[in-house]
């Protein structure tokens, strides 16, 4: 018994090996299974094509229907353009999925290209597709058939004139208010009132209006005959100055009956002696109410008054018609008034509008500071530019979206395709850069140079954008081409005493890219070496480099204002 229980437990343990061995075994397998479970094949349907026909990439993956598939998305396929991505076709084999996605690409320019490897990921896993050679063939024009025309030329635009007139209705607004105040303050015919229209009075109607207020007065009923002398006397002393030319106001009664008597004996007032002696006594005792305080009966006063009214009647009878010089010197002494009195006005006006301005720009200067009224008063150009229109646009393949103060313009490039033309080239510097860059690359490739530039202010801030196609090319160096790009850049004639840092950027958007800074001397239109700040930004991705130039006034704020806000809007396109 014993030795069956040990052949027993012997058995058992060779069979739990071999089941063991079967598990391993079956393990194995299926981790060789898993690993040959996921299949990515990808084909084109031509590898010639001409400008602009489209080639089909397709994409097969046969994977497990539980793995999660991603396909390249967007602009990957450069120096290609995605044109198309269709919806990805999906067919069930069983337990498994046959995807397939296709992709329509082409290309404007002739050539030979390379189609770079495409990552797909299965399961966070990459599978690397084959990278394909195609050419592209330009098309054949017989010029004997077909008449060649011209490249059309640039529609000129107008600028909008919404701001302008935005501007010129404040100013205006201003204006009518500032006038609006003038006239109503200063050149309206006011209203006159009584004192005044009792003051553009001739003398002697003057004075009987004024005769007769005094008559209606109650300076007696309220015995106040100082007042009611003072007032009579006065009104007396006023006509005889203006009508008969005495200077009666400042004389004293023996004085004033003096001038009286002069003029009467030289034929200028034809009073008698009695009307003069009359005066005299009235004047006597308007002194003896004002000075000693004497206090005549209510009927005297009243009679002096009407004596004085007399008086008033007689002189204005006994003077002289004027002669006709002195009603010319009269005419000319009113217009002399009346241009004085214009002038005031202008003087006036003139002070208003000058203190009106002086006041906006002390409260406009105390708002915003005194540097940028002065920048908006003398038209800043930068500062216009930074509050001006900006533009919004794309550049280059694949594309580079940027926001700058105005229109890059295509500038002339030339696509060199071998070094016979070059010497075409008749700007002897870009020539020279030309050959430069040609010496980089074989005689079976071609470089497409695309160059943008903003025309307007570059002597203040200076925006060009590069964009190079390098067909032959799988990868791009950004380090190498960065550092040949900046040699290049420091020969120029126009730009010396640069110094240059680099680091490494990224877009706002997340593009990786080489930034390259620092200072120069750079030679304006004028011809003269001005110190400025630069930055040189560089963007590469397999057969493509991109650059942008930004170089612009040292200790100009609104330049800084305006990089800030360049750099802000890059972004590199890469959707479809």
């Amino acid at each position: 018994m014993k030795f069956n229980h040990t052949v027993l437990t012997v058995k058992s343990y060779l069979r739990e090996i071999k089941q063991a061995f079967v598990l391993c075994l079956m393990f194995g397998s299926f981790c060789g299974l898993s690993q040959e479970s996921a299949k990515v094949n990808a084909s084109i349907d031509t590898s010639y094509i001409k400008i602009g026909e489209q080639i089909k990439f397709t994409v097969t993956v046969d994977v497990d229907s539980t793995a999660t598939v991603f396909f390249p998305e967007g602009q990957t396929f450069s120096p290609l353009e995605t044109v198309e991505a269709i919806a990805t076709d999906t067919v069930r084999k069983k337990n498994r999925f046959i995807l397939q996605k296709i992709y329509a690409l082409t290309q404007f320019d002739s050539g030979a290209y390379t189609i770079p490897q495409q990552r797909i990921a299965i399961n966070e896993k990459p599978f690397m597709t084959d990278s394909f050679r195609i050419n592209v063939n330009t098309v054949p024009v017989d010029t004997l058939k077909q008449k060649m025309f011209d490249i059309k030329p640039l529609i000129q635009v107008e600028k909008s004139n919404a701001r302008i007139w935005k501007t010129i209705l404040w100013v205006l607004g201003g204006l009518l208010i500032v006038g609006a105040l003038l006239y109503w303050f200063v050149w309206r015919k006011k209203p006159l009132t009584e004192e005044e229209k009792v003051a553009l009075l001739p003398p002697y109607d003057r004075a009987l209006l004024e005769l007769k207020k005094l008559e209606n007065s109650k300076y007696l009923i309220q015995d106040e005959y100082k007042a009611y002398y003072s007032q009579l006397t006065d009104i007396v002393r006023s006509y005889l100055e203006e009508d008969a030319h005495v200077s009666a106001l400042e004389s004293t009664t023996g004085q004033l009956i003096t001038k009286l008597e002069m003029m009467k004996d030289a034929g200028e007032l034809k009073l008698d002696d009695a009307t003069i002696k009359q005066f005299q006594q009235i004047l006597q005792t308007a002194d003896l109410v004002k000075f000693a305080k004497s206090k005549p009966s209510t009927s005297v006063a009243e009679q002096d008054r009407k004596l004085v009214e007399q008086i008033v009647v007689k002189t204005h009878d006994a003077l002289p018609e004027p002669t006709i010089e002195e009603l010319m010197l009269q005419e000319e002494y009113k217009e002399e008034q009346e241009r004085k009195k214009r002038r005031r006005k202008i003087m006036y006006s003139a002070a208003a509008v000058l203190g009106a301005l002086v006041l906006s720009v002390a409260g406009l200067s105390v708002y915003y500071g005194p540097k940028q009224v002065w920048d908006t008063v003398t038209f800043h150009h930068t500062k216009q530019l930074l509050e001006g229109d900006w533009v919004a646009s794309s550049y280059g393949f694949p594309p580079l979206r940027i926001e700058t103060p105005g229109v890059l313009k295509r500038v002339d490039g030339e696509l060199i395709s071998n070094s016979a033309n070059l010497d075409t080239i008749k700007n002897e510097a870009k020539r020279k850069a030309a050959k430069d860059v040609f010496n980089k690359f074989s005689a079976s490739q071609k470089l497409g140079i695309s160059e943008f530039l903003m025309e307007e202010g570059k002597d203040d801030i200076y925006i060009k954008f590069e964009d190079m196609t390098l067909p032959n090319k799988d990868s791009t160096n950004l380090e190498k081409e960065a550092q040949e790009g900046i040699d290049f850049f420091a020969k120029q004639d126009r730009v010396k005493n640069i110094i240059t840092k680099r680091e490494k950027y990224s877009t706002p958007a997340g593009s990786e890219g080489l930034k390259q800074y620092g200072s120069l001397k750079f030679k304006s239109s004028e011809g003269e070496y001005q110190k400025k700040n630069y930055i040189i930004l560089n963007f590469a991705a397999p057969g493509n480099y991109k650059r942008l130039f930004l170089i612009w006034n040292v200790d100009d704020e609104y330049a800084d204002k305006i990089v800030d806000r360049i750099l802000a809007s890059i972004e590199i396109k890469t959707e479809v």
